[in-house]
């Protein structure tokens, strides 16, 4: 058993809320979590994730530097 008074409370059932909706419970020391990421909308975690090369960095680098294949 824990020492009594030196140790937060318990939650064994504390709820992670995201944009008001229940996701999950977890052990915490906190009742309620409220999180704006997490793995169900991340998109890295959903496949959503859009890479933006607008310029292209790597056509950028061979223009400033005059770096690449010689035509």
């Amino acid at each position: 058993m824990p020492k009594s008074g030196i140790h937060p409370k318990w939650y064994p059932e504390a709820k992670v809320i995201c944009n008001g909706e229940v996701i999950m419970t977890v052990g915490s020391t906190r009742p309620e979590m409220h999180v704006d990421v997490w793995s169900g909308n991340h998109p890295y975690f959903t496949g959503t994730q859009k890479v933006l090369d607008t310029e292209g960095r790597v056509e950028r680098f061979r223009r400033k530097y005059n770096y690449g294949p010689k035509k």
